[in-house]
């Protein structure tokens, strides 16, 4: 099978190779060759060809191969409704494959044992005709025999250039007796015609008789007394090549009813030729059918012979000329065209996109199509300039749509496009160094940073120079700095950052001379400077531009711009990079004073923030805080971790609105009245409220939001509350992230307390993450939108495991999904994520105590018991004085209830708690007082002590350290 389709890829590609060498054959001898080559390369007997006749149904033979004369005579004309081969083939438009039959009432005879394969003749106006092959043998072809013949018919058929069908209106025309076909009396329109040396002509399709009137007569050199002739006699005088063409035209003008229009040769008897324009319209007779046609016929050979006079002139002429009909198939080439596509023998009749194909030209790549079928489709001429890929030159293309379809002028405007070409590129080359001055302009106005700076520089100055590296080197005393580089080894840098300028070096001559300095090759810099011969290849650079940086008259710097091959700078380059060096000095001042201003309102921000977040076994806590990546100014957001009594913690975060120094001191205020407040054990609303009231001391130009959240491990429970603040986000095992649904009090400083104060349960490992608006919203995000955002980056909170590291890693993840590292931010963002652990209900002991002095002696007891249970004996003694006292005090100056609670974590807590609100103080006990040592002995004692409301009173505590 292989073996096969390789013999038949190969005889397809002779085949193709045979047809295009029989391009330039006329209508008359195309249908020879072409049933020529379809005998032969199909190995068949003989063949036939025919064209359907304008007269009748059937079918004309046109051309014989290899068959006897006897037998080709009985295939002179075949009924276009019969059972044969060729008849089938062109009722259906299909080949048809059929043994010879023998019986001839249905068919013409063929040798026995043989078969007829019939292949129709397809032109775009319909089937005009079919070729036929006699085969040896009664099998069906092989499929390389179907595909030979196949080829060379359809090769044929569009060589016929059949016309598309024309709408022509269906009209009958009766005379005064009612017969079909003949034109009312036209004396005048006759005598007219006749004055004008037009003929007229009248063909009776049935009869297939023609009546010529006495000019038609005289055109065809016939006697003038025979008005009436017969159809062979038309045929006749039809010059052979012509005839198919004339024959299919007429053919499908009868089909499809529309105008016969045609030009065509006539070879006289006494030897003259001359061209005729012959032009015709279908009459229909009563059953509708075609019945005959009239027309009228004039001689066109004086106009042939302008046309050819013309056709002489475009052919000679200087610029290349072509013509296409309406189907794009070429018409006319003059010499200047023939040169650019090729010679007529392979341009005529073939399709202007295959003459481009021909030569490997993409007619889509120069846009010669599109422009082509835009100048066709509107009716107006369309010009533009393209480069000839066969050539590689310049043509002005004109397109000029005609009637008979476009015409094509070419000139070439290669020297004129050269010359605009240089003019033009002088033109760029100084609008690129205003832009590329303008565009390094507007970049450097936008960098703040050095960095910012080097980058611009980089991306502005090194590609158009085509150099490699880039390197800013500031001067400190006598020392060189290393601002910025891009393009060298790290190394390198190192080497040169911190050494001294020298007196003997490029960038000591460039400081002192304040005059750039440009170096073309390495031995030249070696040669300059031999004390620095090791430099070029330690930089790997050949060639280098050293730019003094100068400021206000004084140089700060040199930029230095390097080559990595050899490079003479000419003089336009040198003074471009003289002028951009100015630019390069302004922003590089410009970005070392941002930088230290910069610095210094880091390292005020970090000093009013928390270094460390305290390690606490109630919580784990991780926190970021992000400054604004446009501007210097600092922030005003805030966070914290507070300790409080009884194991709890205090999370708080807020944010000062506005940035600047005045509002960072805001914040460091109100982060220290807070860490007082929360000292003094105030619950989150009245701590707001007593904060409130110090930013209205402040002035009506500050307001700030916070939140203020307390965690209570033993009871599992978060209060909180804020003022303008957004809502804390929650998230228990389990469950998605929630936000409390809970609209803000107003900011501080514009709030009416009270704050309101809402509780919630977070059991153990749940998340609780604080964050500030600037995290969470920006000018292309609003908050609802910003929250959403916050819950997906959460989502997989649960998967991190319990620790500080990984919890760390959370806050890092949370703040790349909100806020990239490419993304500028015009505020502030901090973030505090807090996973809470409950204290065990084996680390709790409490007990309620009896009024009188009873009290303080079970407080001993049950400290005592409860200690040594928890193998806390050390602390035992110190514990019962502590508990004696404070339950002594509460007897003798407080009311009960009264109660004890002992906590063991990381300190040893003991609470003592009662019914009233008198908070106890120390006092200075005169020598002579039996009492108010008390309180003393108990700051002494302890590790920290307090007192803290309650919902029914107070309750005194101590911290004891555990180990």
């Amino acid at each position: 099978m292989a073996e096969q389709d390789a013999l038949d890829r190969t005889g397809t590609a002779r085949l193709r190779a045979i047809i295009a060498a029989g391009d330039e054959l006329g209508d008359a001898e195309l249908l020879g060759f072409a049933l020529d080559l379809a005998v032969t390369e199909s190995g068949g007997l003989g063949g036939m060809v025919h064209l359907r006749g304008p007269v009748g149904p059937g079918l004309l033979l046109m051309g014989a191969h290899g068959l006897a004369r006897t037998v080709a005579r009985q295939w002179e004309k075949i009924e276009g409704a019969g059972a044969t081969a060729p008849a089938r083939a062109v009722a259906d438009g299909v080949p048809v494959w059929a043994p010879a039959r023998t019986d001839a009432a249905r068919g013409p005879a063929l040798p026995a044992g043989c078969g007829l394969l019939s292949v129709p003749l397809i032109t775009p106006g319909g089937v005009a005709g079919v070729l036929s092959v006699l085969m040896d043998r009664a099998q069906e072809p092989t499929r390389r025999q179907r595909e030979s013949v196949e080829t060379l018919a359809a090769w044929a058929a569009l060589r016929l250039r059949g016309r598309s069908p024309a709408p022509w209106p269906a009209e009958t025309y009766r005379d005064q007796d009612g017969h079909v076909g003949q034109e009312p009396p036209a004396t005048r329109l006759r005598q007219a015609l006749k004055a004008l040396r037009v003929g007229s002509w009248e063909w009776n399709l049935a009869t297939g008789e023609l009546v010529w009137d006495e000019p038609t007569l005289a055109l065809f050199g016939m006697d003038p007394g025979t008005p009436k002739q017969p159809f062979e006699n038309w045929t006749s005088r039809v010059h052979p090549d012509d005839l198919p063409s004339v024959l299919v035209e007429a053919e499908q003008a009868i089909r499809h009813r529309r105008v016969f229009n045609v030009e065509y040769r006539i070879c006289r008897p006494d030897g003259t030729t001359s061209w005729a324009s012959a032009r015709g319209r279908v009459l229909l007779g009563q059953d509708g059918q075609p019945a005959g046609m009239v027309g009228t016929v004039y001689d066109t050979t004086e106009s042939r012979i302008a046309r050819d006079a013309v056709n002489r002139a475009l052919r000679h002429m200087s610029d290349a000329f072509l013509a296409v009909d309406s189907e794009w198939r070429i018409t006319f080439v003059n010499v200047e065209a023939e040169r650019l596509l090729g010679t007529p023998r392979t341009l005529h009749g073939r399709t202007l996109w295959d003459a481009f194909a021909q030569l490997g030209i993409d007619a889509d790549e120069p846009g010669l199509e599109a422009h082509c079928r835009q100048a066709a489709d509107s009716g107006a001429p369309v010009g533009f300039e393209v480069r000839w890929p066969a050539n590689d030159r310049w043509y002005h293309m004109r397109l000029v749509p005609v009637p008979e379809g476009l015409t094509v002028y070419a000139t070439d405007v290669t020297e004129r496009r050269s010359r605009e070409e240089e003019r033009a590129a002088a033109e760029r080359a100084a609008a690129e160094r205003t832009a590329r001055i303008t565009e390094l302009t507007n970049a450097l106005a936008e960098a703040l940073t050095m960095q910012d700076v080097v980058k611009a520089i980089a991306e502005r100055v090194l590609r158009p120079f085509g150099a490699s590296g880039l390197v800013v080197q500031l001067i400190e005393g006598k020392v060189i700095r290393v601002a910025g580089a891009v393009g060298y080894p790290q190394s390198f840098l190192d080497s040169i950052d911190g050494s001294p300028i020298g007196e003997i070096s490029p960038i000591a001559e460039v400081y002192y001379s304040r005059t750039p300095a440009f170096i073309g090759s390495a031995e030249e810099y070696i040669a300059r400077y031999p004390a620095m011969a090791w430099r070029p290849a330690a930089a790997d650079k050949a060639a280098w531009a050293f730019l003094p940086l100068t400021v206000s008259g004084r140089c700060v710097g040199c930029s230095v711009i390097a080559f990595a091959e050899p490079r003479h700078l000419d003089g336009e380059e040198r003074a471009l990079l003289t002028a951009l060096s100015g630019l390069m000095a302004q922003a590089i001042e410009r970005a070392r004073l941002y930088d230290a201003e910069h610095n210094r309102a880091k390292e005020l921000q970090r000093g009013l923030l928390p270094r460390s977040l305290p390690p606490l076994s109630t919580v784990t806590t991780a926190a970021r805080y992000l400054p604004a990546s446009e501007g210097i100014d600092v922030g005003g957001d805030w966070y914290d971790v507070i300790p409080l009594s009884g194991a709890r913690v205090a999370l708080v975060i807020g944010d000062v609105m506005g940035h600047g120094l005045s509002e960072a001191a805001t914040m460091g205020r109100l982060r220290t009245a807070v860490r007082t407040l929360a000292d003094l054990d105030f619950p989150p609303a009245e701590l707001l409220t007593r904060l409130n009231d110090l930013v209205n001391d402040l002035g009506d130009d500050f307001y700030a939001t916070c939140l203020y959240a307390v965690y209570d491990p033993v009871t599992t429970t978060c209060s909180f509350a804020r003022a303008g603040h957004p809502p804390p986000g929650i998230i228990l095992p389990g469950s998605a992230v929630q936000f409390p649904d809970r609209s803000p009090d107003p900011p501080l400083g514009a709030a009416r307390p009270p704050f309101e104060t809402v509780d919630v349960s977070l059991p153990e490992g749940s998340l609780l993450v604080l964050y500030t608006d600037g995290l969470i919203e920006s000018p292309t995000r609003d908050i609802d939108r910003g929250m959403r955002h916050l819950a997906r980056a959460l989502s997989g909170a649960f998967t991190v495991r319990s620790g500080r590291e990984p919890l760390e890693r959370l806050c890092d993840d949370v703040l790349a999904e909100l806020l990239p590292e490419k993304e500028r931010t015009q505020d502030d963002a901090a973030l505090l994520i807090a996973r809470t652990h409950a204290t065990a209900s084996d680390d709790i002991a409490a007990w309620p105590l009896p009024d009188g002095p009873i009290a303080a002696s079970e407080a001993r007891d049950h400290v005592r018991d409860q200690l040594a249970r928890w193998n806390l004996d050390p602390l035992i003694t110190t514990a019962e004085l502590l508990v004696s006292e404070l339950v002594g005090n509460a007897v003798r100056h407080a009311k009960s209830p009264v109660g004890l609670r002992l906590l063991r974590g990381e300190e040893l807590i003991c609470e003592v708690s009662d019914g009233s609100l008198t908070t106890p103080r120390i006092r200075h006990a005169a020598d002579t007082d039996e009492g108010g040592r008390g309180l003393q002995l108990v700051a002494a004692l302890s590790q920290r002590w307090g007192t803290r409301y309650t919902a029914t009173g107070k309750c005194i505590w101590t911290e004891q350290a555990v180990s």
